[in-house]
């Protein structure tokens, strides 16, 4: 039991680090598109 305990508490911890990955590189790709968005609105 105690091995499940640890097993689930390790999968919760690398599942929420994975969350913040994810979200990490889907603003830096926003802000990609917004710099982009940008120099094209500069270059009218």
């Amino acid at each position: 039991m105690a091995r499940f305990i640890a097993f689930a508490l390790a999968f919760a911890a690398v599942a929420l680090a994975g969350c913040n990955t994810v979200a990490g590189a889907g603003q830096d790709l926003s802000q990609g598109g917004q710099a982009i968005t940008n120099a094209a609105d500069k270059a009218k």
